[in-house]
């Protein structure tokens, strides 16, 4: 049994919180300890290593002299680094002063400028890695499917039970012939709108005709976070039968259903493991990125396709594990800084802000989504966190690259007195943007 699969049912306040402190603990782990391991590398002491803020509730000391410790507010975490006055980072001139040459290089402020810099790119990256990381290992654990349509397990439908059995091997659905799974996917688009269709397969080395489910049916194959069917309580494996009373047989005429509503709401009979549910949902409009590129908005209830059958998968080797995972990473990257800037420009909703309601909102969903569900949105927060650091705006890791950066090339560091002013307007900043995407999650 999947325990995160009972999170439905109990799903709570506190489980909220529970799901949002896992996710959030897990990522800045990870961050802090970029920073941390680069910091030591680097010649650099940590006296703290602490996750969360606040009063600490469990503390240890290694053997270096650094505190690891767990604090009761857990809203982020950081290192402090010798010389550093507190968790901000900045320079505590007291204890700074009277220091030796050896004992200010193993500051953070008298170290030198590569290994500041260094340790300072360290949180994000290693954020980044940890994604990678993530998306790969999920690979290796789900396998990528075949290019042929072998049938797996068959989703359970309301039509059914059908002729189609594990293992079969698809040569042709309504007289379209299949030779791979692009073939059979590609076939769903010009078959009849029927719920089954007479099949040709392969089985155990002898060709017949059987029938099975049409290749798209109207199957949820997950339920997006902060969406009209997540609202509802639909779920994974639900079936749409009709909308508004009228019949449909394929995914291709519920999303043309939606599409013309234009935001009108809609009457679903849903089937559900033998039990016919009545929902109405209203279709919201959705920025979609476009794998071109840019963004698209469109009227959507938050359902993906589910697929008919388990296609036939493969484990893929090591250097095709990191193509796809560099490439879930870089689209993932290339669409927050698109959505950015379209939102900026005005042309996409500033609703798709959100802040750590929505992040803790979404970490729930997703825990009760599943583990492997739940894990790979751990990957793309850690992308949304080490990309959002990256920011030049102090106090975050770009702010102080920025400093380091400006260091480089006036060959000095910047004064006392300009980094706590840009360090306050940089702090007006994050809270404002917080306040805002704050403000997005209550109303939007």
């Amino acid at each position: 049994m999947d325990a995160f699969g009972l999170l439905p049912d109990f799903g709570n306040f506190f489980a909220t919180i529970a799901a949002f402190v896992v996710v959030l603990s897990i990522i800045v782990a990870v961050h802090e300890y970029g920073h941390y391991i680069v910091g030591r590398w680097s010649g650099i002491h940590a006296d703290v290593f602490s996750i969360g803020f606040g009063p600490v509730l469990a503390s240890r000391t290694d053997k270096r002299g650094t505190v690891w410790q767990f604090a009761a507010i857990p809203l982020g975490g950081y290192v402090k680094f010798a010389g550093d006055s507190g968790a901000t980072s900045a320079k505590d001139d007291d204890a700074m002063s009277g220091l030796s040459a050896a004992e200010r290089r193993r500051t953070m402020h008298g170290a030198p400028l590569w290994a500041r810099a260094a340790t300072v790119a360290a949180g994000p990256v290693f954020n980044f890695i940890f994604a990678f990381v993530v998306f790969a290992g999920l690979l290796f654990y789900e396998g990528i499917a075949v290019d042929e349509p072998v049938v797996g397990e068959i989703a359970e439908l309301p039509a059914g039970p059908f002729g189609l059995q594990q293992g079969d091997r698809v040569l042709s659905v309504g007289g379209i012939e299949t030779e791979t799974l692009s073939d059979f996917l590609t076939a769903a688009q010009d078959l009849p709108a029927q719920p089954v269709l007479d099949y040709t397969v392969l089985r155990d080395g002898a060709q017949m005709e059987v029938t099975g489910p049409h290749p798209m049916p109207p199957l949820a194959g997950s339920v997006a976070m902060k969406s009209a069917a997540r609202d509802a309580k639909m779920r994974t494996g639900d079936v749409i039968t009709a909308i508004d009373g009228a019949e449909i047989a394929t995914f291709n005429e519920l999303r043309e259903k939606v599409a013309e509503s234009e935001g009108a709401a809609l009457d679903l009979t849903v089937w559900r493991a033998g039990e016919e549910l009545a929902l109405t949902l209203v279709p919201r409009s959705t920025d979609l990125p476009l794998p071109e590129g840019g963004f698209e908005t469109r009227y959507l209830i938050g359902l993906t396709s589910g697929a008919v059958f388990d296609y036939g998968t493969r484990t893929p080797g090591a250097l095709e594990a990191a193509g796809l995972a560099a490439s879930q990473l870089w689209t993932i990257t290339r669409t927050s800084v698109e959505g950015l800037y379209y939102m900026i420009l005005g042309q996409i909703s500033t609703c798709n802000l959100s802040s750590p309601l929505g992040i803790a909102e979404a970490s729930v969903a997703k825990a009760s989504d599943g583990l492997v569900e739940f894990i790979w949105f751990l990957g793309v927060i850690s992308v949304a966190i080490g990309f959002l650091n990256l920011f030049p705006i102090p106090p975050l890791d770009g702010g102080h690259l920025m400093f380091h950066a400006y260091e480089a090339v006036a060959r000095r560091p910047a004064s006392d007195q300009a980094v706590r002013v840009l360090m306050t307007l940089g702090l007006a900043m994050v809270l404002s943007l917080f306040v805002f995407a704050l403000f997005n999650d209550l109303t939007c």
